[in-house]
């Protein structure tokens, strides 16, 4: 038993630390990022993100990303057939948040604002119109999954604690 709260405890550790990454890299995005694009002419803009867009998918954030995924993924699962441990609640609660609400968000609604707008000519009438509609879509749905990512980590924070 003594090798299974140690790999929880590790888990749990990891959770706090990838959702916490993942918190910090959106945040980023949602209090700076997206409003300097903003205030670029659309054809920087949309370049600019664009290439943002293709140099993410890079193995360190797709590690933190994806990994921080599969974590919770594994703490949900134990959580359901161990509930009798200390902060299963918490542990339920920051996997569900992180896997619906920053991943799946992520997935469902960011991934193919993206994909439209990696379609479109930048210095064209139509990437200057989807710009305008980009940002404050993308954006919103980008202060979804932070306040997701951050409400994760502080169920997992306080799983560790337990």
């Amino acid at each position: 038993m003594a090798a299974v709260e140690g790999l929880l405890f590790v888990g749990k550790l990891l959770a706090v630390l990838g959702c916490g990454l993942i918190a910090g890299v959106f945040f980023a995005f949602s209090t700076f990022v997206m409003s300097a694009l903003s205030r670029l002419q659309p054809t920087q803009g949309i370049a600019a993100m664009q290439s943002i867009n293709i140099t993410v998918i890079n193995p360190l954030f797709m590690l933190a990303f994806l990994g921080t995924a599969v974590i919770c993924l594994v703490l949900l699962v134990f959580s359901l057939f161990w509930r009798q441990q200390p902060g299963t609640i918490s542990l339920i609660t920051g996997s569900l948040l992180y896997l619906i609400g920053t991943f799946g968000v992520t997935l469902g609604l960011n991934v193919p604002l993206n994909e439209a707008l990696a379609k479109v000519e930048p210095s064209s009438t139509d990437g200057a119109s989807l710009w305008a509609k980009y940002l404050t879509d993308w954006t919103f749905w980008n202060h979804v999954r932070t306040i997701a990512a951050i409400a994760a980590t502080t169920f997992f924070t306080l799983a560790v604690s337990r």
